[in-house]
């Protein structure tokens, strides 16, 4: 598995999109399902434009899906940082769709963090579009 975030479109309709996010950070794994409106989706990848573009100190979250077990399916939150011009340094939570484990509801949990480069970014942005508008299923942002 090569180490990055990968996301895929699971289904949509014409309210939301169910999302297949896979992060690695090339030794642990993990990979959950979230749900995220059109519109939201598309306000991430302009939020994603917007952040490439601040060489340095730049801080942006974004999320898919709500943490918690009264939410369906699971949540993914990724805060992307450029501390220095040509880094990109981006830590991910995810968290599972909650399920009856003996006497109560639980989900699975964890977080990665992964490095990455400015014209890689560029790259899964362009993708990440392209999911959006329904034009590819797949968008893949490389680590390094």
């Amino acid at each position: 598995m090569k180490s990055g975030i990968h996301i895929s479109r699971v289904w949509s309709d014409d309210d939301i999109v169910e999302l297949r996010i896979l992060v690695s950070d090339g030794v642990s794994s993990f990979s959950n399902n979230a749900y995220v409106g059109h519109p939201a989706l598309e306000d991430a990848v302009a939020s994603l434009q917007i952040f490439k573009s601040q060489v340095h100190g730049g801080l942006l979250d974004v999320r898919f899906g709500e943490f918690g077990p009264e939410y369906a399916s699971g949540s993914f939150h990724a805060r992307f940082h450029v501390p220095a011009p040509g880094r990109v340094f981006v830590s991910c939570e995810q968290e599972s769709e909650f399920v009856e484990f003996a006497k109560k509801e639980v989900a699975s949990k964890a977080t990665l963090y992964i490095k990455t480069e400015p014209a890689l970014l560029d790259r899964f942005i362009a993708e990440l579009r392209a999911v959006s508008a329904g034009a590819s299923d797949e968008a893949y942002l490389e680590a390094v």
